[in-house]
């Protein structure tokens, strides 16, 4: 096992946040997914497109990605417009920008082995922005974090470019953006190259050495879901088990504190719930006897075993085989693109009020009305 590969900036919201979870990590293989093959398509379809606007003799890689379709089409050319935005806004500063694309960083003068690769970076005098695609669907990812200020995995990009740049282009300023199209999220935060330098001299490369070396304190939080051993982490389950301390009491016999106190941790609980019994389905289909539990064959409905066959043999018997409805907005929108679709569509469409939902103070979406809560009841 090399002691230089658990400390990745991809994983460092969460080795930051709990130092020893990173050997642990380290000693569970990797297992690939579909989203994370997507992901690695999608990326390498935004390279491209954003070497082409840029006048860069680059071959078109779409016949080769698995996973390519329009939609990924769509968000890659959001993208790579969006970085000639930012390209054209430098230019107002500076004569002679830089882009980078799928740059290598360094930063192992804070984290032994610390490197990564940067998705764009646009060089101007006294600036640096990084532009991180995301094209995830399942989880908002944020440039700001309440912990560290900036999103850790992009402050550590930024240190390996100060390493790198900072003496070419006199660099006081860092911005870092995370384009994620599929969430509709463009989220951008800015520090200083004081306050960068600060965070990785007192947290950043003294956490690193601690995890480096196993130590620290395990700690349980939204820092735990892509963690390869949370569903054994004893830690997390003390975290979560807490709840058990309320009894299970109807809510009206709790005072409005125990409330609060539950809402900070009952996702995290459901989530939790949820890997536990993951891990033990899988344990128990590997021989693992839990001894109140069996496996069973779950539900399942009929399918059709041929659908053009079945098509047409209803046809043939007379009837009509097909339901016909309007798509929906997301499949319209991928069927005429975005421009189109507002042009042709946008007077015929609307956006409904939305059902309230408690979220945490920190959510950035505004608080409803009291005049808005009103109207919902009614």
């Amino acid at each position: 096992m090399s002691k230089h590969a658990f400390l990745s900036p991809s994983a460092s919201h969460r080795w930051l946040n709990c130092p020893p979870s990173a050997k642990l990590c380290a000693e569970v293989p990797d297992q690939s997914s579909s989203y994370a093959q997507q992901g690695t398509c999608a990326h390498e379809l935004c390279a491209y497109l954003v070497e082409k606007a840029l006048g860069r003799d680059v071959k078109d890689p779409t016949e080769n990605l698995d996973y390519y379709d329009s939609e990924m089409q769509q968000c890659a050319e959001g993208y790579a417009a969006f970085v000639m935005e930012e390209y054209e806004k430098a230019k107002q500063t500076c004569p002679d920008p830089e882009v980078l694309i799928e740059q290598k960083v360094d930063f192992s003068k804070w984290v032994e082995g610390g490197t990564g690769t940067a998705d764009c970076i646009i060089l101007a005098d006294g600036t640096a922005e990084i532009i991180d695609y995301k094209h995830g669907l399942g989880v908002l990812v944020s440039a700001e974090s309440e912990e560290f200020g900036g999103n850790p995995q992009l402050m550590c990009y930024c240190l390996g470019i100060l390493t790198m740049f900072d003496g070419i282009y006199d660099i006081d300023t860092v911005k870092m953006v995370i384009y994620q199209p599929r969430r509709e999220n463009v989220s951008i935060h800015t520090m200083t190259k004081d306050e960068l330098l600060k965070w990785a001299e007192d947290t950043l490369a003294p956490t690193a050495l601690l995890a480096m070396e196993g130590k620290g304190e395990f700690a349980a939080g939204d820092h735990c879901q892509f963690c390869k051993v949370k569903a054994t982490c004893r830690k997390r389950a003390e975290y979560n088990l807490e709840l058990a301390r309320y009894d299970f009491q109807m809510p009206d016999t709790l005072e409005d504190h125990e409330i609060d106190a539950i809402l900070m941790k009952v996702d995290q609980l459901a989530s939790w719930a949820a890997d536990v019994k993951e891990y033990a389905l899988n344990q128990a289909l590997q021989g693992t006897d839990y001894g109140h539990f069996k496996v069973v064959e779950g539900r399942s409905n009929r399918k059709y075993t041929d659908e053009d066959q079945v098509a047409k043999t209803v046809t043939d018997a007379g009837y009509d085989p097909y339901d016909r409805s309007v798509k929906g907005i997301t499949a319209m929108t991928k069927l005429l693109g975005k421009k189109k679709f507002d042009e042709l569509l946008g007077s015929l469409t609307f956006k409904p009020q939305g059902k309230p939902t408690l979220v945490p103070k920190s959510d950035k979406r505004p608080a409803m009305k009291n005049s808005a809560q009103e109207d919902f009841k009614e």
